[in-house]
C-alpha cells in the first residue's frame, strides 16, 4: 500500500512539513475533462490504470491522469499542493494525515453522495470504515484495501536452524522473557563463527544473520509493523478511545515494558541497532539478503518480499501475547476529494468508481493489496494462491476477531515531532523506556 507502505506508520508520522520539497502543479496543463488522481504506490498503478480505462469509456469526455510519486516525495508534494491550490483533484489518502486535512477544509466530505448513490458501509470489515468519518460526523472516503502486519520468515535459514516452519503459528509473546517467540529469534541468530544467539560463546558484536530485522524507521508513535503488535497483545491501547481519542497512554507500564523488552533483542545481538538500520539498505532487502531470519511487516509489502530471487519465503502470523490473543493494527486507505477542484461531481464519480466492485476486483488480480469488499477480496486471495503465496497469516486476525484500528486523533504531525525522538533515545541506549511518560505528558498536553 506504500510505496509500497513500507515506511507504513513510522514514516507516516513524520511531519507535514509544507514547502520541504518542491512540489510541481498538478493542475498546471491540465485539459478540460480531465481527472488527476495521484497514489504512492508504482506496484498498483498497471491496476488503476485498467480502472481508469474502464470508467472513461463509461464517462466520454473525462480523461484520468494517473501520476505516481514515492512515499516521502508523495505527501511532501500532496501538503505543499494544498496549501499552494494546486492539488491533484483526487489522491489516495492515509488515517494519519487526512484529519489534518479536514480540519483545514482541504478536503471534501461524501456524505451526501454516498447517500444519493446509496453506498452501504456496512459491507466492509468492522470498524474500517468508522475511521474515515470526522470528529463532526463526516466522511472523507469510502476504504478501498485494508492491511495487517505479519512475520515474514526465510525458509531456508529456518531449516538450517533445524525449526519446524508449522511452529511459527504457535508463537507466544510476553515482556519479561518474550516467550517462545524469543526463543526463536534468538536460535536465528548467527555470529560469524556459526555460533548461535542461544548457544555458549555467541558473540553478539559479530552477528552474521540477526534473528529478527529492524525497521530503518522507530514507528514513532505508532510502531505499526515495529512494535505495535507486541504492545497491543498486552491490553494496551493507544488512546482513552479510538477513533478520536484525546489522551495517549504512553506512559502505561505494559507500553513501557514492551519497548524495554523490544530494545533488549537490540542489546542481546538479536536484532540489529538503530544505527545499523538506517546504513542505507532498508529491512525488506537486508532480509532478502540473508541478513534477517524473520522480519515483521505488512501486508502490503508481500510483492517485495516474496520477489526476492533465490530466497524461499514464508508468512507466519504475529505472536499471541499476555492477553491471550494476537494483535495487529488495522488499516486501510481511501480517496480523497480536494476542496479545490474544478470538477466536483467528476471527482466524485471517480471516487465512487474506485471504490467499486469492479474496480477493487481489477485490483485484486493484480495481487498485491488486499481490497475491502469481500467479493473482491476473494478474488486476491485466489491470485495470491495462484501464485504460490500463503496469505493466511494476514487474514487470521480478523477471523480471530484480534484486529485493532489505526489510531485516529488530531494533532498526528505534532505527537510524531514528539514520540520520534523519544523512541529514538530509548532505542539507541540514550534514555529508557521510562522516559516515555515525559513524552507521554508533551502529547497529551497538546489536547489541553
Amino acid at each position: 500500500m506504500k510505496k509500497t507502505l513500507r515506511l507504513a506508520a513510522a514514516a507516516a508520522l513524520l511531519p507535514l512539513a509544507v514547502g520541504a520539497c518542491g512540489s510541481g502543479d498538478a493542475r498546471s496543463g491540465q485539459a478540460d475533462g480531465e481527472l488527476t488522481y495521484w497514489l504512492w504506490d508504482s506496484n498498483q498503478v498497471p491496476a488503476y490504470q485498467a480502472c481508469a480505462t474502464a470508467f472513461e469509456a463509461e464517462n466520454p469526455g473525462t480523461k484520468i491522469k494517473i501520476e505516481q510519486f514515492g512515499w516521502a516525495d508523495y505527501w511532501n508534494k500532496i501538503t505543499t499542493g494544498l496549501v499552494a491550490g494546486n492539488a491533484p483533484d483526487v489522491f489516495v489518502n492515509h488515517l494519519n494525515y487526512y484529519p489534518t486535512f479536514a480540519a483545514k477544509n482541504q478536503i471534501l466530505p461524501i456524505d451526501e453522495q454516498v447517500e444519493e448513490a446509496g453506498i452501504s458501509t456496512d459491507v466492509y470489515p468492522e470498524g474500517l470504515a468508522d475511521v474515515w468519518v470526522s470528529q463532526d460526523g463526516k466522511r472523507y472516503g469510502l476504504p478501498k484495501d485494508f492491511d495487517t502486519i505479519g512475520i515474514f520468515y526465510n525458509k531456508d535459514l529456518l531449516a538450517e536452524a533445524g525449526v519446524d516452519e508449522s511452529t511459527l503459528a504457535d508463537l507466544t509473546w510476553n515482556p519479561e522473557d518474550g516467550g517462545t517467540y524469543e526463543d526463536l529469534i534468538a536460535h536465528l541468530t548467527v555470529d560469524a563463527n556459526g555460533v548461535r544467539g542461544d548457544e555458549p560463546g555467541f558473540d553478539k558484536s559479530k552477528v552474521e544473520v540477526y534473528g529478527l530485522g529492524l525497521d530503518e524507521n522507530n514507528g514513532a508513535g505508532v510502531g505499526q509493523q515495529i512494535w505495535s503488535m507486541y504492545a497491543l497483545s498486552t491490553g494496551w491501547q493507544f488512546t482513552d478511545e479510538n477513533p478520536w481519542g484525546s489522551e495517549f497512554q504512553y506512559d502505561d507500564p505494559r507500553f513501557q515494558a514492551t519497548i524495554a523488552w523490544f530494545k533488549g533483542l537490540i542489546d542481546k545481538g538479536y536484532m540489529p541497532d538503530l544505527a545499523t538500520s538506517r546504513a542505507g539498505v532498508s529491512v525488506n532487502d537486508a532480509f532478502g539478503a540473508g541478513k534477517y531470519a524473520l522480519s515483521t511487516n505488512g501486508s502490503w509489502m508481500i510483492g517485495s518480499y516474496f520477489g526476492y530471487d533465490g530466497v524461499d519465503v514464508g508468512v507466519a502470523p504475529v505472536p499471541v501475547g499476555p492477553s491471550g490473543e494476537r494483535a495487529t493494527i488495522f488499516n486501510g486507505v481511501a480517496d480523497s476529494i480536494y476542496a479545490g477542484t474544478d470538477d466536483k461531481e467528476g471527482a466524485w464519480k471517480w471516487v465512487e468508481h474506485l471504490a467499486s466492485a469492479d474496480c477493487q476486483k481489477k485490483v485484486a488480480e493484480a495481487a498485491v493489496v488486499f481490497p475491502s469488499l469481500p467479493e473482491a477480496l476473494e478474488v486476491a486471495e485466489e491470485e495470491f494462491a495462484a501464485k504460490g503465496v500463503d496469505v493466511s497469516a494476514f487474514t487470521l486476525p480478523i477471523e480471530e476477531g484480534a484486529t485493532h484500528l489505526y489510531p485516529i486523533t488530531d494533532h498526528a504531525p505534532e505527537i510524531a515531532a514528539i514520540m520520534g525522538p523519544a523512541m529514538d533515545a530509548v532505542l539507541a541506549g540514550e534514555a529508557d523506556a521510562s522516559s516515555l511518560t515525559e513524552a507521554n505528558e508533551q502529547v497529551n498536553a497538546l489536547f489541553q
